[in-house]
């Protein structure tokens, strides 16, 4: 493996993610302050915030707020904001410091229906008016494959099926992906299998592992993720986070200092700034309630 393959490891911070789930209200300053040291630390992609309905995430009521807020002068890092419809797509698109797009495409009718209130059929028709949003604006639109591998809800899944959603939107426009294991019941087999059947044939399109894990399992799905192709890796700091329509209990984020941890030695993240992902680390308890 060359070492040009490793260095292009991107690497996605989801303050947001980690966010969401949480019942006390972090304070806009707070979640302010702690994004602005995120964009120091060197990340491919902040996942930041979402214009979504406050009613449905009242975590991420403030977006705007904290957006206005951000310094990002000396920061290569790009912003992602997830939207759940075409009026969110707007709204965020109004935001010139926004870069990406970010829309949950779930192959689960019951969790396409439970977490952004539209059918299959209807989000693909939201997929279209987002992607025409997004080229008016000069963003880029990142699809999430959430329940990409596997569902609780007793829904078909298959590779097939995965494969089956990722090239009818890739038909309509989609160049980037990232496969979102919503409630942790990937394994190490599923995992290749599926970055091993879509990479080598989808060259033109860029994937990547939204994993949620429990903290013994998250070395192994990276290197199945890694070592089947994938170079583009959602993360949250200490493993904060899980999607809140899902279940009660959340299944974490991949800890984005265990995945540092992991690419550092071989040369894969360059532009990580050891020190400054640090201070982030030491900021964690300050920022979320019991941490």
């Amino acid at each position: 493996m060359t070492k040009s393959r490793l260095s292009s490891v991107k690497l996605i911070e989801c303050p947001r993610d980690a966010m969401q789930g949480l019942s006390p209200f972090i304070p806009t300053e707070v979640k302010t302050s702690y994004l602005q040291q995120l964009l120091s630390v060197g990340f491919d992609t902040l996942d930041f915030g979402s214009f979504v309905s406050p009613k449905a995430i009242p975590q991420m009521a403030d977006t705007t707020q904290v957006l206005e807020g951000l310094d990002l002068s000396a920061t290569r890092t790009k912003l992602l904001a997830i939207i759940a419809n075409s009026r969110g797509a707007a709204d965020a698109a109004q935001h010139k410091q926004i870069d990406y797009l970010g829309y949950p495409f779930s192959i689960s009718e019951t969790f396409q229906i439970r977490n952004t209130n539209a059918t299959i059929q209807e989000s693909l028709l939201r997929v279209n008016d987002i992607l025409e949003i997004a080229d008016r604006s000069n963003k880029e639109v990142v699809i999430y494959i959430s329940m990409g591998f596997g569902n609780p809800y007793g829904d078909p899944w298959n590779v097939d099926i995965v494969l089956k959603w990722v090239h009818q939107l890739r038909e309509m426009g989609v160049k980037i992906f990232s496969l979102s294991d919503t409630i942790g019941v990937s394994s190490p087999d599923n995992i290749s299998y599926l970055f091993e059947s879509l990479i080598p044939s989808l060259p033109d399109i860029e994937f990547g592992a939204h994993l949620h894990t429990t903290p013994t399992t998250w070395q192994e799905k990276i290197q199945a993720a890694f070592e089947s192709g994938c170079r583009r890796f959602d993360g949250a700091l200490k493993g904060y986070g899980g999607c809140p329509m899902a279940r009660e209990e959340l299944t974490g984020n991949m800890p984005m200092e265990k995945m540092v941890g992991y690419f550092s030695p071989l040369g894969s993240i360059p532009d990580i700034h050891l020190d400054r992902l640090s201070d982030s680390l030491d900021m964690v308890p300050s920022v979320f309630p019991h941490g």
